[in-house]
């Protein structure tokens, strides 16, 4: 089958695409015909070798976090799937992806995929959209008529924040780049405004961060919290803030996998209550060109990569 890997960190230049063998599934795991994957800024670290700490690749390695296609073997002791489901899934930050045309991936992370979307488009929900589920209720905790404030709002993961938050009850207030209002604003943020710490009428419950910011930011928000209240950072290379004295909490997220989160998202995304924002298709063989367009400049919304011959229905 063919396959993008690479052998080395480096550059993206280090990705090729070629010819591997076929995985098999041992048991409790799924081989996936793979119809997309998605790509996913933190892979570009992964590739670069600056997350070697946190997220240890054996090399050579295949990226792709992101996996939608339709189950093609089922390992031993696997129950609930069926050859020919249509299934969606974010792998373990560790594992091998899905930048390939088959992959093998655990029973226990998958969800049958959205039946209102494209199957390859599908591939760009799971990271992204439980990332955003995990920092607003996991670990935020946000209930109805709570005030969040999502720094970033206009990336992918912040765009499906502050879908969840309004479809939750909160109040959301925004803060984008000059060029992402419009998708705040399409989401259904209360209020938008520009980078920085706005000023607010009063303080928020819950402060998300989906951005890069200077660490003065960074402890400028812990202060438009109230007391007892969370801020939730996703740019884990600097810690979040928190201020003991008056109980504010500062966690830092590291998405995870989760089959029965990633099935309520797909509820929502089949009911109409979550949109899938602004989606690219590229072939899988063009990856390494996307990595390389991603290191010049953030890439606006989703990129897909389509395995060859996946069909696009």
């Amino acid at each position: 089958m063919k396959a993008v890997r690479f052998h080395e960190y480096g550059t993206p230049e280090v990705l090729r695409y070629e010819d591997v063998d076929q995985p098999v599934p041992g048991a409790g795991e799924i081989r996936i015909r793979v119809a997309a994957t998605s790509f996913n800024p933190v892979e570009s670290n992964i590739r670069a070798g600056v997350m070697q700490g946190p997220i240890p690749v054996r090399l050579p390695h295949t990226p792709g976090l992101d996996i939608a296609g339709t189950v093609d073997a089922l390992g031993e002791d696997v129950t609930g799937f069926a050859i020919g489901d249509r299934v969606i899934g974010a792998l373990p930050l560790t594992s091998t992806g899905a930048a390939a045309e088959y992959v093998v991936a655990p029973a226990q992370i998958l969800a049958a995929a959205p039946t209102g979307v494209p199957l390859v488009d599908a591939a760009g929900l799971p990271l992204v959209g439980l990332t955003a589920w995990q920092a607003l209720f996991e670990h935020a905790k946000l209930t109805a008529g709570q005030r969040v404030l999502i720094n970033g709002a206009g990336g992918v993961v912040g765009g499906y924040a502050v879908q969840l938050a309004k479809n939750a009850g909160a109040y959301v207030i925004a803060t984008t780049g000059p060029g992402s209002s419009d998708q705040a604003k399409l989401a259904g943020a209360d209020e938008i405004h520009g980078p920085g710490i706005p000023e607010l009428s009063e303080p928020v419950d819950v402060v998300l961060n989906f951005a890069p910011i200077a660490p003065e930011q960074m402890a400028a928000q812990a202060g438009v919290i109230r007391d007892g209240g969370v801020l939730v950072n996703t740019t884990v290379w600097m810690p979040a803030a928190s201020d003991e004295a008056r109980g504010v909490r500062g966690i830092n997220l590291f998405f995870r996998p989760d089959a029965e989160q990633l099935a309520q998202l797909v509820t929502l995304l089949d009911a109409g209550k979550l949109h899938l924002g602004a989606t690219r298709r590229a072939p899988l063989a063009a990856l390494a060109q996307v990595h390389a367009e991603a290191a010049t400049a953030p890439i606006s919304g989703k990129v897909v990569f389509v395995a060859p011959n996946a069909t696009l229905d």
